[in-house]
């Protein structure tokens, strides 16, 4: 085989690979075209800036993932990197995997900087967060962007007790970077069977302190916000709006109703969850968001309308509750939490997961917005927030996870 030097390897590669400039690259992200722009520089290049919505693959690991981000070998494919002569080869490469509509852009990144393009500087991971998440990293579906969204969420768990705890250490080892809990209890002996925020040295301290505590250990990154205090329709709206996701694994139908109206009212996801016995569900409302383009489904109401009169269901503190259910439902709740802030997946809007650990068994009921809900229905009742404590004959305190069966 004749040997050929540098110029004449990069005079075959422009022979083979067609190339754009800035300005037409340009032109095609302000009419919104579909393609996939590649930034194959290094990360020491990459965090300097980036053309906005390219995708980061460095140059030694393109070939191994391009086919996770473009599997459709003929939609149109931009690579750049410093100067415009790392992908032209790299494309050229691309073109002998079978991509078909693959360019290179001329002068890389120098040249959109020159031509007064606006670039993108994006906050990335730490190195100590980089092998902390390495594991979130590898997927396509969170990659650093993703991992980096996490830790911008602000996520509002409702009680640490048996849902919340399992829910609060999935969220922080995950790196979700601000929880907020809220619960007015103290530890007790009776709750070390399933709440595995706390321990036997917590006894008698309120759950917010050891709740912190535990995530701390777990995680530095994550930020704990404490609010103990009763959750009121006085201070409801004012703790919800300051996070982006709610968990509800309170323990009582006033707060569960309380939760769900103030999410309704502010807009704002649900996560809900609840156990007894050996049964337990999961489900997500969420309510309309037309200027976000995200059509809701039913809340809380559309299933249970009003509360049910004093007495009707036990607590788990009367009929029991096995204490590794919860774990499995709070981690169902934690993962859609995950797939709320990272925009990935199906969440469980419409749906609610019936899950019986006896026969191990996972329903799923289809569940419809009613129009007739006097929350979120054609002519609404409910405009403002209710505190049912004395209707329903329950304290307004976490005591144990309630749950009604559809």
């Amino acid at each position: 085989m004749a040997q050929i030097n540098r110029d004449q390897l990069l005079e075959r590669a422009r022979r083979e690979v067609p190339e754009v400039t800035a300005h037409e690259v340009k032109a095609q992200i302000d009419q919104r075209a579909d393609v996939t722009i590649v930034d194959i520089r290094e990360r020491e290049e990459f965090v300097q800036g980036h053309v906005p919505g390219a995708l980061f693959i460095p140059r030694g690991y393109l070939e191994l993932q391009i086919e996770q981000y473009a599997p459709d070998r003929d939609a149109p494919l931009v690579i750049y990197c410093a100067g415009g002569v790392r992908s032209l080869l790299a494309a050229r490469n691309l073109k002998e995997m079978g991509y078909t509509n693959v360019y290179s852009m001329i002068g890389g990144f120098n040249g959109w900087k020159n031509a007064g393009f606006k670039f993108t500087v994006p906050r990335v991971l730490t190195e100590d967060q980089r092998l902390r998440y390495s594991r979130h990293t590898l997927l396509k579906e969170v990659g650093e962007a993703g991992q980096i969204k996490l830790l911008e969420a602000k996520v509002l768990l409702i009680g640490a007790g048996g849902l919340g705890s399992p829910a609060a250490m999935y969220l922080a080892a995950a790196g979700v970077g601000t929880l907020g809990i809220v619960d007015f209890d103290v530890v007790d002996v009776s709750n070390l069977q399933r709440q595995l925020l706390h321990g036997n040295k917590d006894v008698g301290r309120p759950k917010v302190e050891s709740a912190a505590d535990r995530i701390r250990d777990i995680n530095p990154d994550v930020k704990v916000v404490p609010h103990n205090e009763p959750l009121t329709s006085d201070n409801a709206l004012d703790i919800i709006r300051q996070y982006d996701i709610v968990l509800n694994g309170s323990d009582n139908f006033p707060t569960r109703y309380l939760v769900n109206d103030a999410c309704h009212m502010l807009g704002k996801p649900l996560v809900d969850g609840s156990i007894f016995m050996f049964e337990g569900q999961a489900t997500v409302y969420l309510p309309d968001a037309p200027e976000h383009g995200v059509e809701g489904g039913p809340c809380y109401r559309c299933l249970y309308p009003e509360p049910p009169a004093p007495g009707e269901v036990p607590s788990c503190a009367e009929a029991g509750v096995l204490g590794v259910l919860p774990g499995i439902v709070g981690s169902i709740q934690a993962i859609e939490a995950i797939k709320l802030i990272l925009g990935i997946g199906e969440p469980l809007v419409g749906r609610l997961l019936l899950i019986d650990t006896l026969d191990m068994s996972f329903r799923t009921l289809k569940v419809q917005r009613d129009p007739k809900c006097p929350l979120c229905g054609d002519h609404p009742t409910v405009t403002h927030l209710i505190d049912y404590d004395q209707f329903c004959g329950f304290p307004a305190r976490e005591k144990e996870e309630e749950l009604v069966l559809a």
